[in-house]
């Protein structure tokens, strides 16, 4: 159960949240989002919210070009131009053709996190983004965060990885469902 949680994030930063499994990082991001609603307090957004959950959320049956078109729609953007870039920033874009089953989990998760990226959204929620990434495409999604970051975007990263810690400008723990400021790096 989460208490004891303020939370600000200002455009151009990249913030992250750690904490050990269970203590409600998750509950907090989909709080953040909207997924969730709390039972007290309030939540307040601005802006267009692209959040990528832990667990892949993409329709098995589909390619990943027909998931880029969906979204293209859904968001109203006029091509998937876009979303082509960045899967190849994250180099997959030679998967367009094959259905979400067929990918590996890696490459499931870099079309995961496209979904969430392709309306450039002001904020940017990320639940444990690069689960199943290769180092080199880890690497690649730090430098596409610190990117956004530095284009005026909010980002939100959950991690466990102590190598991750710095890469953010301010770091939170999330503990006994208080969270608290740890790290500031910028």
């Amino acid at each position: 159960m989460l208490r004891g949680v303020d939370l600000t994030v200002e455009p151009g930063s990249l913030v992250g949240v750690t904490g050990e499994n269970g203590t409600g990082k998750t509950t907090l991001l989909r709080t953040m989002v909207g997924e969730l609603v709390p039972e007290r307090g309030a939540v307040h957004r601005e802006g267009q919210i692209g959040y990528c959950p832990q667990e892949s959320v993409v329709n098995l049956l589909l390619t990943v070009s027909q998931h880029l078109e969906l979204f293209r729609v859904a968001y109203g953007l006029t091509d998937t131009g876009y979303a082509q870039e960045l899967l190849e920033e994250l180099g997959c874009a030679g998967a367009m053709r094959q259905r979400a089953g067929t990918l590996s989990g890696g490459t499931r998760q870099k079309l995961n996190l496209v979904l969430a990226l392709v309306h450039r959204p002001a904020l940017l929620v990320l639940d444990e983004p690069y689960q199943g990434f290769d180092w080199d495409t880890h690497q690649r999604f730090w430098r596409l965060a610190r990117t956004f970051r530095d284009a005026g975007q909010a980002v939100v990263v959950v991690s466990h990885l102590l190598d991750d810690l710095q890469h953010f400008d301010t770091v939170y723990e999330l503990r006994d469902g208080v969270l608290r400021e740890g790290v500031r790096h910028r």
